[in-house]
């Protein structure tokens, strides 16, 4: 078990690390304009995240038989159209993942 002490200090260093995390760019740069290079990560750093989270999710598939690898293949088919056509990211992270929860649960057991 967890004592409310060790519960609050948890919490207080998540805060206090997230407040910095929101603070480090207006601390460093002012109004001044970022750097080009922060600027580049700032734009490949969103689609590289992505690709590495697919490659993570997807890296034990086994494709010997259909019902391993076709939830898959159509909950990220799901989630790229959604993020396609809305370019909403919550709703594409959760239809796909909601997709592919029902259909491990209900289609292909």
């Amino acid at each position: 078990m967890i004592s409310a002490t060790h519960a609050i200090l948890i919490i207080a260093v998540t805060a206090g690390c997230t407040f910095l995390t929101r603070l480090a760019p207006f601390a460093l740069f002012g109004r001044k304009e970022p750097p080009k290079a922060v600027l580049y990560i700032g734009e490949v750093l969103p689609a590289a995240v992505i690709a590495i989270l697919v490659i993570y999710c997807l890296r034990g598939t086994s494709f010997m038989e259909m019902s391993k690898w076709l939830p898959a293949f159509i909950a990220c088919s799901i989630t790229a159209a959604l993020h396609v056509w809305k370019r909403n990211n919550l709703l594409s992270i959760g239809g796909g993942t909601i997709c592919y929860m029902l259909m491990i649960q209900l289609i292909f057991v």
